[in-house]
């Protein structure tokens, strides 16, 4: 099924199932009134919500009404916790090759991960604010998990049966403010401001052989105004799948129902198939050329991701943003 949350009922939305095609949807009347208590009830709900979407696809269902994607919430407009991986390696070791570093053997084996911003989400179509062009304005294309409650010390095999919910993220940076903070070696704050959510999640029955080995098997496709930017495929050198990112993240405490977790910036072996961020884009273009040649985004600049099924259908909506000068 697919879920979304409109921009009523308060800071956490009111939700909403939404049609395969995403075209209809119908509020959640009696089963949840957020995507945070389905989820905190999920064993309860899920079947529920399951019903309402077969309805709604057969076009029975009571109280439907046309969606405008535009105008939705973030899925889960805030959460408990946003923790964010770096599962692509081959971005992990281009960008460590550029400045001359090696890739600790670590790396391999155990999972970067750091504690993302989850107080707030934008919509699918709100426009990312930012101060200054000057803090190197960046996106990050990337594929999301939500889970229900996860125990501490949970193995990814238990993990795996913890992931209900998949989506995509713009897991936006500010690249300038970045090596800086790094150096004080105390982690992200100033360089990760708000992330945008896709306007819908999905189970991943709803993905069927896409969703294989807890990861999507699809591409994911970036556009910088109007102009293709990437189409990385999303289940190909992902070091670590979702349960094994979930496993991690839960290795020493519990996580809540509603903890999304990211998969990084989407990056292949195959730089033909484009970049999914700004900072990969410059870094290839470092290895070959000796500098990075294009920029980082503007105001005005406008970012579209998006990821398609195999019979050419959008999955998730787009995420589709303008970059805009705070205050």
């Amino acid at each position: 099924m697919k879920l979304g949350s409109l921009k009523e009922g308060g800071r956490d939305g009111t939700l909403v199932v939404v049609s395969r095609d995403l075209s209809r949807a119908v509020r959640a009347v009696g089963i949840a009134d957020t995507m945070q208590r389905a989820l905190e009830d999920w064993t309860n709900s899920a079947p529920r919500l399951n019903a309402l979407y077969d309805a709604l696809n057969a076009g029975t269902a009571d109280g439907a009404f046309d969606v405008d994607l535009a105008a939705l919430a973030a899925p889960l407009p805030r959460a408990y916790e946003f923790v964010d991986g770096s599962a692509y390696l081959p971005h992990v070791e281009r960008v460590r090759r550029a400045r001359g570093a090696e890739v600790p053997e670590s790396f391999y084996v155990d999972p970067l991960m750091y504690q993302a911003v989850s107080a707030g989400f934008y919509g699918p179509r709100d426009p990312v604010r930012v101060p200054s062009e000057d803090y190197g304005i960046d996106l990050e294309a990337e594929v999301v998990i939500v889970t229900d409650d996860v125990p501490m010390a949970a193995t990814p095999a238990q993990a795996a049966a913890h992931i209900q919910l998949v989506g995509l993220v713009n897991d936006v940076s500010l690249r300038n403010l970045i090596p800086n903070e790094l150096a004080k070696g105390f982690g992200f704050l100033q360089s990760k401001p708000r992330s945008a959510l896709s306007p819908v999640f999905v189970t991943p029955d709803e993905l069927g052989d896409a969703w294989q080995d807890s990861k999507v098997h699809l591409a994911l496709t970036t556009h910088i105004n109007g102009e293709w930017f990437g189409a990385p495929e999303a289940g190909v050198d992902m070091q670590f799948n979702f349960a094994q990112l979930v496993a991690h993240a839960a290795r020493t405490r519990p996580l809540s129902a509603g903890t999304i977790v990211g998969s990084g910036t989407v990056a292949n072996e195959d730089t033909s198939l484009g970049a999914s961020c700004f900072a990969e884009k410059r870094t290839v273009e470092t290895l070959e050329h000796g500098k990075p040649i294009t920029p980082f985004m503007s105001f005005g600049d406008v970012v579209r991701i998006e990821m398609l099924s195999r019979d050419g259908d959008s999955v998730f909506g787009a995420i589709e943003q303008r970059i805009e000068r705070a205050g």
